[in-house]
Order: structure tokens, then C-alpha cells, then sequence
């Protein structure tokens, strides 16, 4: 059983930041492909950022210059560095993994349970 467990949301002001951490645990094989995810209200789920196991990232425009994605193999996590936090920027943040838990298969996607972050005065 793979769990990918997130923290760090919270309300936070228009120009602040933030940092989220999702940390992977259970029986694992290895890890590729590490990424955020959000959704806003009424609003379908959307690709935020993500960072290959060669250490490669890519963001979506929108945040582009103001997240950073980073990830620590040995402890298996993966955060999310948000700076110059803006209204819209407010959703519930998923993180996501490809994770291995068999060397037999290729690997499957996992999803955290979501964390707020909402930004407003």
C-alpha cells in the first residue's frame, strides 16, 4: 500500500508565501515522476508542477517564476515552494507520484488527499 500524505496549506496574504511537502511511504520499488496538482472551486483539477527523477522540472505558466518544485529521494518527498501568492492561486493542492511497487510492473499513479491553501486579505 502506497500513501502519499500532504501538509503545509493555509491561508496566507495576497504576496506571501508558502511551502507544501508530500511525503511517499509504503512499499516502494522506486519513484519516478513527482508533480502538484490543484483544484479550485467549481473548477476541474489542473497541472501546477512537476519534477522527473533526472531532477528536471516544468511548471505550468501560470506559476511559472513564482513556485519552485524540489525533491529529496532519500526521504521520498516532494515540495512546493510558492512565492508571490495571488487570489487566484487559491485551491486545494494535490500531490502526485508514479511510484514502483513491484519490479515486475511499470509504475502507477498515486494521489494525495489534498491540502487547502487559500490566499486572501
Amino acid at each position: 500500500q502506497v500513501q502519499l500524505v500532504e501538509s503545509g496549506g493555509g491561508l496566507v496574504q495576497p504576496g506571501g508565501s508558502l511551502s507544501l511537502s508530500c511525503i511517499v511511504s509504503g512499499n516502494i520499488v522506486s519513484i519516478s515522476t513527482m508533480g502538484w496538482y490543484r483544484q479550485a472551486p467549481g473548477k476541474q483539477r489542473e497541472y501546477v508542477a512537476v519534477i522527473y527523477s533526472s531532477g528536471i522540472t516544468r511548471y505550468a505558466d501560470s506559476v511559472k517564476s513564482r513556485f519552485t518544485i524540489s525533491r529529496d529521494n532519500g526521504k521520498q518527498t516532494v515540495c512546493l515552494q510558492m512565492s508571490s501568492l495571488k487570489p487566484e492561486d487559491t485551491a486545494v493542492y494535490y500531490c502526485n507520484a508514479f511510484v514502483q511497487v513491484d519490479s515486475r510492473y511499470s509504475a502507477t499513479a498515486y494521489w494525495g488527499q489534498g491540502t487547502q491553501v487559500t490566499v486572501s486579505s
